[in-house]
Parts: C-alpha cells; structure tokens; sequence
C-alpha cells in the first residue's frame, strides 16, 4: 500500500520519538536533558549496562555507539514489535490519533506532482531574489535598508521581490520550462474563474520564502509596499504543499538553534523573527498571519517544552495571548507549557531591539510570566470584587478555565496557584504574627467593641456550635496540642460551615505550630473566620485565651469541651435509639434509659469540685423533661 504524499512526514511531526523509545528504555536521568530532547539510555537492542543508546528527539533520530543501531520512530517500533513497516506506521498513527488513508493507487504519481510544484516554488524564490537587485526593487531596497536589514540578513533569510506586474514570474517561470498548471498549483499564479489567463498571485509586494523543516520553499508571504492595500500581508493560498495552519516561518532553523540550547520565542510576523534572529535569539519563529493553531502549537512543543510567546504590546497583542490560552489549556501535559512575554505598549520585538538593544530584549524573555499568571490577568483585570456575588463569578470562571486541563496532577498544580493569586487579591494582613481584622477594599466593616462582646453576638449560636468555638481558636492559638486531640477533632463534624474549614486546616497542617498554621489559614482565606472566633464574647473571656502560653491549661479546658460534646452526641444518639424502639420497648425501659444518658451528660456539663466529682441531679427531674418527647411519639404511632 503506497501512503500519500506528506503522511509520513506528519505522523513523524506528531510523533515523540523519546515517548517510543520511552516504553522500552529506562532513562539515564544523570546522562539526559529532557529540557533539550537529548535522552540516553542502556540499548534494548544488546545487553549492556551503560547508557550508550541516544535518543536525539527533537530530530527524531536514536543511534546506539555499541552496536551501532540507528533510525527513527518507525523503525524502532518495527525492531521492538517485531511488525512490517505498515503495522508500524498503523501502530503510530493510532497513537497520534490519524486515521490511516484508504488505499491511494495514484499515490506515487501524487508524490512526483509535489516534487514538481516544489521544483517551481524554488524557481520562484531565485526569480523573486533577483527582482530586488534589478531596477523595479529600488523601493523595496529603500524600504528594507530603512528598517535595517542589509545585504547579508536579506540573503540569510532569501527575501525578495514581485513587481507589479500582472504576469511577470508567471511568464518568467513558464519561459524556463515550468507547466502553467504547476506554476497555479505552487500558488505563485492564480486562474481566474471565466478560464483567463492566470496572473501573479504576488504584486508589487516584498516576498518572505517559507520553508518546512526540512528546508523546502512551500509557499510564500508577501508584505505590499503600497500603504492603501487591502492586505498589508499576503500569504500563499493553501496548496498540496502549503498548509498555512500547519507551518512555521524559520521552522527548520529555529529548531536547530534550540537544539543548541537558544530559547524558543514565537513572534508575530516576519520582520520580528528577523530581528530577533539579528540579535541572537536565532531560535525564532512566527505563525503566517494568523492565530497559533492547534497544530502549530504541537509543532512548538516538539521543538521546545516551554515556548516563549512574545506578543506586540498592543490590545490586539493581548487578545491573542488570551486566545491562545483557550487553545492551550486542554492540550497541556506535565513538561508541556507557554510562558508569554508582552512588549512594551506600542512596542514589537523589532521596535523594542532597535531602540534598546538586544539586551532590553533578554530582560523581558528573563521575566516573561507563566501561563497561570496570564490566566489570572484575563479573569480579574479592570474588574472589582466587592461583593460575594462577584468573587463567586470569579471562582466559577477559574474552576471552568481548569477543568479543561486533562493532566490531573497539572490540573491539581493549577488550582493551588491560582489560590494562591486569589488568596494574594483578598488576602487578611496579619501584623506580628496575630491575626488583624482585614483593612482592604474588599473587606467587611469591623464590629463595635461593645457589640462583638454582647451576649446578641453569640446568641444565634447552639451550644454546641459555642464549644466548637472555643475548642477551635484554643487550637488555634496552642496549635501543640492537635497531636493529643486528634481523634476528638476528627469526631467533631460541626454545623458551621467555617468551623469544618478550620478543623480540617488543623488536621491538615502538617508542622503543629503557629507560623505554620496562620500561613495555611491564610492560603485557605479562613484568616476572617479565625478572627471572628476569638473575639466572641465567650471565647475572649477564656483565660487561656487571654494569656495564650499555659497549655496545660489549654489542655484541660479542650478535655473538658471534648467531653461534654461527647455526652451530647451519647444523649443524642441515645434517645434516638429509644424513641425509634419505642414500638418495641416498654416505657420504664426507656425512662432508664434516657435517664442515664441525661445523667452522664450532666456530669459532664456539671462544675467540677475540689475533688473533682461533680453534684448529683434529679432523674425524676429528668424523666419529665423527657415526658413531651415520649408522648408525642406515641401520638404519632396512634395517628398513622
């Protein structure tokens, strides 16, 4: 079965070789650069014990200096898998997610037609060169000395020129033997629909070759010298070769020069991968005219793991830094990033090096920020957080944005960042190590005095939510004593909503001390809450509270609590018990056991003595507090 042309050459573009070789191969991790593709490892081809098996994967190439064993993706599976060339390739392609073309008969004589049209795309690129040395190119010349680039930069990058003429390269390539047909198909020449005579595709406009990766011309763009085209910049329409949102301008050089070690920089256009490459960031390269497709995107990450994008410093620069995260945030894998470098206002990489320098430009690569902080930009920038509603819509938009990503330790490592940022935006300040009501626009105004003290502050609150209270800012502030307290803290499960957060911040903690402590509070934006807990009225007179430092008196005061809520559940669950057997038990049986549910608890409750025994109490006093509970159940079991 004979594949069609440029299959090959996308399934080794999406391919990761080191992700193939990976499989059979234990890493080297002292001998290996991930960073730069260049992996090493024991060869599964012979037995040794040595790294002497090379993968380089930016290339795309392994070579073992033992037994000299050298290929690429596709002969690796068929030597490891032991299958033909076609099962490798169907092996690949699944895995790539490409679906193996049908049988193609036609598929050589389609492979010998590209072959032509890229004949002509060269022949171009010389006519085009030569154009701009003659006496039509004087304003092209003009215009390329004004933005800098002498003879050498337009000879680096094969810049040249199409005169405006109707058919000057269609009649220039089809006098040097080119078909007519073949010179359309390259796209230098469009076919008008009534069956014309083609004409230039390219007028009077300076021309930029774009090259694979393997160094062949597959179309071009064209920017126009006149200042009123419709089209500032031209780009060749899609051909058998040229796929506009597949290809890279200066693809083939940057991934050698990042081969070397030169950070990647995805610039917007032509003229700033120019610059760039001018001033040693030979590592650059630009999408043709558009938005950073999906494809383009796996064609940066094969050539780096954290590309630097380095917009204009414009809205629209902006704009495409914020579309691009929306394209990136699904596809991102552990190693697999962006990093954006935004230009000064007004300013593009070409602006910026010929009015600083290239060292202005390496300050900025130096401090370009990572995808999460420009994720935060976008959701918070120009926008105010004054109330509950508005933080809740951020909250949303956040969690939306990060359930796109698939990876779930990334997706994890996202979300901690960005509460981290968010904890920065709504954060308490706490002064000396104690916590102090928050200053800051966003924060709520601070209770008088003489109301946070009041019985009408604690009113709202049950019993038990009081001694969660209290039980948890003793911890709090004698953070030492969690350990002894565990399981009762585990058992606690309060009502209150901020008084669960800050039990589960205590077990989480991972050192039982107060720096440590107020610093999770704070990531947990739970610094509020804490506040409003010591300064209950109940919770302040505590003498331990007070004076914090005495934690054997910290300790007594948190065994007592413990204990009452733990005779609190015992009754609870007691008479629940017994009311639900009511049909089955008679009423002198419950009455006991009630009352001695209600008697531990009242022990419990009670002020100790001198000898640490507690009053004794009425059970007949007891039996009839509990007389309305057991006569209305059995109102209702006479009802039904």
């Amino acid at each position: 079965m004979s594949l069609p042309p440029g299959f090959l050459d996308e399934l080794r573009s999406r391919t990761s070789l080191a992700q193939v070789v990976g499989r059979k191969v234990m890493w080297d991790n002292r001998k290996s650069n991930q960073a730069k593709g260049d992996m090493w490892a024991p060869c599964p081809f012979h037995q040794e014990k040595s790294p002497s098996f090379h993968v380089d994967d930016r290339k795309g190439f392994y070579y073992c200096f033992g037994c000299h064993e050298k290929g690429d993706a596709l002969s690796f599976v068929q030597a490891t898998e032991n299958v033909g060339f076609m099962e490798a390739v169907e092996i690949l392609a699944r895995e790539a997610g490409m679906t193996m073309p049908s049988r193609d008969p036609q598929a050589q004589q389609k492979a010998d037609r590209r072959g032509l049209i890229a004949e002509v795309t060269e022949a171009a690129v010389a006519w085009y060169r030569m154009q701009l040395r003659a006496g039509s190119g004087g304003a092209a010349r003009d215009y390329l000395d004004g933005r800098g680039l002498d003879e050498a930069a337009q000879e680096r990058f094969e810049i040249g020129y199409a005169p405006n003429a109707r058919q000057g390269a269609f009649q220039a390539l089809k006098d040097k033997g080119h078909a007519p047909e073949l010179i359309v198909a390259a796209g230098i020449a469009s076919q008008p629909d009534d069956g014309g005579n083609p004409y230039d595709a390219f007028r009077d406009r300076i021309m930029f070759p774009i090259r694979d990766p393997r160094g062949r011309c597959i179309g071009f763009g064209g920017r126009a010298m006149d200042p009123n085209a419709r089209a500032k910049y031209l780009n060749s329409r899609e051909t058998e070769l040229f796929d506009k949102g597949r290809a890279l301008y200066n693809h083939g050089p940057a991934r050698e020069a990042a081969g070397k070690g030169k950070p990647l920089i995805v610039a917007e256009g032509y003229m700033d991968v120019i610059a760039l490459d001018r001033a040693g960031f030979t590592a650059s390269v630009a999408p043709l005219g558009t938005a950073i497709t999906e494809s383009q995107l796996q064609l940066l990450w094969r050539i780096s793991d954290e590309p630097v994008v380095a917009l204009d410093g414009d809205r629209a620069g902006l704009q495409a830094a914020l579309r691009l995260i929306d394209l990136a945030l699904p596809l991102l894998e552990a190693g697999k990033s962006l990093r954006f470098c935004l230009m000064p206002e007004g300013q593009d990489p070409d602006d910026l090096i010929k009015a600083r320098g290239a060292r202005a430009m390496q300050d900025l690569l130096d401090s370009a920020q990572p995808m999460v902080n420009l994720l935060w930009q976008r959701e918070t920038e120009g926008r105010s957080f004054d109330s509950p509603e508005r933080r809740a819509t951020l909250d949303k938009s956040l969690r939306s944005a990060v359930a796109r990503i698939k990876d779930p330790s990334l997706k994890r490592h996202y979300g901690q960042a960005l509460n981290d940022l968010r904890f920065q935006l709504f954060r308490a300040p706490r002064k000396g190590g104690t916590w102090t009501p928050s200053k800051g626009r966003n924060a709520p105004a601070a209770p008088m005095a003489q109301t946070r003290a009041s019985v009408l502050a604690a009113g709202a609150m049950s019993d038990a939510d009081m001694r969660h209270a209290l039980i948890l800012a003793t911890l709090c502030l004698t953070p030492a004593l969690i350990d002894r307290f565990e399981r009762q803290i585990e058992q606690m499960a309060p009502a209150n909503p901020d008084h669960a957060r800050l039990a589960g911040i205590l077990m989480a903690t991972p050192h039982r001390d107060r720096d440590a402590l107020a610093e999770a509070l704070d990531r947990a934006n739970l610094t509020p809450a804490l506040e409003t807990l010591l300064n209950l009225g109940h919770v302040r007179i505590a003498p331990w509270i007070r004076t914090p430092g005495d934690t054997e008196k910290a300790a007594r005061c948190l065994a007592e609590e413990f204990a009452k809520l733990a005779a609190r559940r015992g009754i609870q669950n007691e008479m629940t018990e017994a009311l639900e057997d009511l049909d089955h038990t008679d009423e002198a049986r419950l009455n006991w056991r009630l009352n001695h549910a209600l008697h531990a608890r009242q022990q419990a409750d009670a002020p100790k003595t001198s000898d640490g025994a507690a009053p004794g109490e009425d059970e007949g006093a007891l039996s009839r507090h509990l007389r309305d509970l057991i006569d209305g159940k059995a109102w209702v079991k006479k009802t039904r």
